[in-house]
């Protein structure tokens, strides 16, 4: 067997530098099947659910899959886009819009590619898609506002796991959450107020974030505090006072106890105590899917009125917004420093140039 000719292997000293945007993920189609594949991985993921594998996986695949799609297609169905699923759209929207921000930011070409921790885009398939690009430098994204184990860590396991298989690795650096980011705060109560101004004012607002068990916090997972902090500093930037917003926790699965307020009980509890109208949010996700759109703007709307309420309003989630797109680039500016140097503006060339040549005079004169 003949050796390979070392010269013709081609080993590029330096490469670009690449953005991974990640999120959660969606089955590929509103139906049994792919709802199974989906549920499958998702629930199997230890970061999800912290139960012993030998207790959970048997439920898990005895149960929940072969079951819970049922209900779920249905759910899936009510609220699927022309173009696939929300989330992906969504997602696929904003890596598009982001990888335009930051062509203009640093003025050169930034390859962005879009990967779910479940489901497709893989982040097999997104790690491939930036190696052709010739990307050896990758910065990734979970785009969650709040950090968890079972979501921003997930992401890190799926990114870890998949780059390992590489003989050459990339370098990577992450982005840990932006919970309390000024950029993040301004784009979400901005949102509210375009709504506002739009549709008018309700009489509350409520700011439901997804849930997580409550065992969960207690071995350390800063997500609720997180979530808490959110709500305070948009409530601030709102200037809303104490008993005119409510931070809750939705989409509680399982029997076991989660953080709490719950978003279903709190709204029957605000249409009970006399709201009519309820404005509803969800800070915690960076773009529509099943449970803000089917959970909260269907399920929860309906559960208002039917307890007396008569207007309820689902605030969207950032999405592509333009607003929401600069937050990301600049947030990415810190992780990109080093990495990529924004493009030199006529002035800025000119400012060095003279700085250049005021020292060469200084050091000549030294000498």
């Amino acid at each position: 067997m003949n050796s390979p000719n070392l010269t013709d292997i081609a080993h590029r000293a330096t490469g670009r530098t690449g953005v991974l945007l990640m999120n959660l993920g969606s089955p590929d189609a509103p139906t049994g099947p792919a709802i199974r594949r989906y549920l499958a991985q998702f629930l199997g993921d230890p970061r999800v659910v912290e139960l012993p594998r030998l207790l959970w996986l048997p439920i898990l695949y005895l149960f929940i899959v072969p079951f819970r799609p049922k209900r779920l297609v249905h759910a899936y169905g009510s609220i699927w886009m022309d173009e696939g699923s929300p989330l992906v759209v969504f997602s696929k929207r904003q890596a598009a819009k982001l990888k335009l921000k930051l062509a203009q930011q640093y003025g050169e070409d930034v390859p962005v590619a879009l990967a779910m921790t479940y489901g497709n885009p893989s982040v097999e398939s997104a790690v491939a898609e930036l190696e052709q690009q010739g990307v050896r430098r990758i910065v990734v994204l979970p785009m969650y506002p709040q950090y968890s184990g079972s979501t921003t860590a997930a992401c890190y396991d799926a990114v870890f796991a998949e780059v390992q298989k590489r003989r050459w690795m990339p370098d990577l650096r992450t982005v840990g959450c932006y919970h309390d980011h000024p950029s993040h705060i301004a784009a979400l109560s901005n949102s509210v107020r375009r709504y506002w101004e739009a549709k008018g004012r309700g009489d509350h607002l409520l700011m439901s974030f997804h849930g997580v068990p409550q065992h969960y916090v207690t071995n350390g997972d800063p997500y609720y505090c997180q979530c808490q902090k959110t709500g305070r500093l948009l409530a601030e930037a709102l200037e809303l006072s104490k008993d005119a917003y409510s931070i809750t926790f939705q989409s509680r699965f399982g029997k076991a106890p989660w953080v709490q307020p719950y978003t279903d009980e709190t709204v029957r509890a605000l249409a009970g105590r006399g709201i009519k109208k309820l404005d509803v949010m969800c800070p915690g996700f960076a773009a529509d899917c099943l449970e803000t759109l089917e959970e909260i703007s269907i399920g929860c709307g309906e559960d208002f009125v039917a307890h007396g309420g008569e207007r309820f309003c689902y605030i969207p989630a950032l999405n592509e917004h333009d607003e929401h797109i600069e937050m990301l680039a600049g947030m990415l500016e810190a992780q990109l420093h080093g990495w990529l140097l924004p493009a030199p503006q006529t002035g800025d060339v000119e400012t060095r140039l003279a700085r250049a040549s005021a020292l060469e005079t200084a050091f000549r004169g030294g000498r």
